[in-house]
């Protein structure tokens, strides 16, 4: 079976509703960045300099990220000199297996949860991105699935955020375990895994404030969280979440970057990527980072939180090529 035909069997076992998520989160990114590129094919219609040029500029638009660009355009050329193709048209099959290549990288991107115990989530990343929303959604979901939730409101010093953490918990009905503004961040999520463990709950998610990658302090003062929250429970805590705003661009690529050295990040979120035509920046990051996307934000409803899938996000963003690549395909 081809590369195409099993991926398109693969996307039809998936659900319908999950699918269309992706395809109307994603609608943005396909029109700045596909479209462009069938438009440069039937254009061009001649693979040379000139179309290599063209696309770069493309996929360095699209937030791909100049490194995977690079290695990306390379790795054309070699295919192009292999195969003799000369016509752009039967490009289209090769650019979408590598794009798929470069998602599929490193997979495991499920959250890890423990089996019979509590697992605690903790989040982290720079104000504005999205983490007191991602912590209510996620909250949500957990909920939904049956599971019991707390919330701890370890973001003590921005001006409203305990408070928007306790509205998210009353939309979610979920406690918020919490102190005064100004407290100890660490004596709050001491205060939080008590209470988890008093009340016997599946999930703790943690908030915290948002970290300045340039500020030593903040670092440290997370480290002191995480150190808390290790002693009370072993091995947690059992994810550490780095949010990231999609629209940011290169920007969120630059914090990943950072975060990951210091804060022992094991996943990514990207919310808002519905609201940006840089989605090319999840391609970026599963190919130039060691850490996997979890969860991307497809929307501002309760359930546009998804997990992140890579053959979903395939799907959503390349379908026309996969489409036109499979009907060019040797039977």
């Amino acid at each position: 079976m081809s590369f195409f035909k099993r991926l398109r069997e693969s996307i039809s076992q998936k659900t319908e509703s999950v699918t269309s998520k992706f395809k109307e989160g994603l609608s943005k990114t396909r029109s700045a960045f596909v479209e462009r590129v069938e438009e440069l094919i039937l254009r061009r219609k001649k693979i040379d300099e000139a179309f290599y040029e063209e696309l770069e500029e493309i996929l360095i638009g699209a937030d791909v990220g100049v490194n995977t660009v690079m290695q990306l355009i390379d790795d054309l050329r070699t295919e192009v000199k292999k195969r003799k193709i000369e016509a752009a048209a039967e490009l289209q099959p090769i650019l979408s297996e590598k794009l798929v290549e470069l998602l599929k990288g490193g997979e495991p991107a499920a959250l890890h949860m423990e089996d019979g115990g509590m697992t605690v989530i903790l989040f982290v990343g720079v104000n504005g991105v999205g983490k007191t929303t991602t912590i209510g959604k996620l909250a949500h979901k957990f909920k939904s699935e049956g599971k019991s939730v707390l919330l701890a409101a370890g973001d003590t010093f921005r001006a409203g955020a305990i408070e928007q953490l306790e509205v998210w918990g009353q939309r979610v009905g979920v406690d918020v375990i919490k102190q005064a503004a100004g407290s100890d961040p660490a004596a709050v999520m001491y205060d939080a895994v008590q209470a988890a463990k008093q009340r016997g709950v599946d999930v703790l998610l943690c908030d915290t404030a948002g970290r300045l990658q340039n500020k030593t302090n903040l670092m440290e003062e997370l480290n002191k969280i995480y150190r808390v929250i290790q002693r009370e429970v072993p091995g947690a805590p059992h994810e550490v979440l780095l949010v990231l705003d999609a629209t940011t661009g290169q920007n969120a690529l630059s914090q990943a970057k950072v975060f990951g050295e210091k804060s022992g990040v094991t996943g990514l979120v990207l919310t808002k990527l519905d609201s940006t035509a840089k989605g090319g920046i999840v391609i970026a990051i599963r190919n130039e980072l060691n850490l996997p996307v979890k969860l991307v934000g497809l929307g501002e409803k309760m359930d546009d939180l998804q997990p992140f899938d890579s053959e979903q996000f395939v799907h959503a963003l390349f379908a026309g090529l996969i489409q036109s690549a499979e009907e060019n395909e040797p039977v």
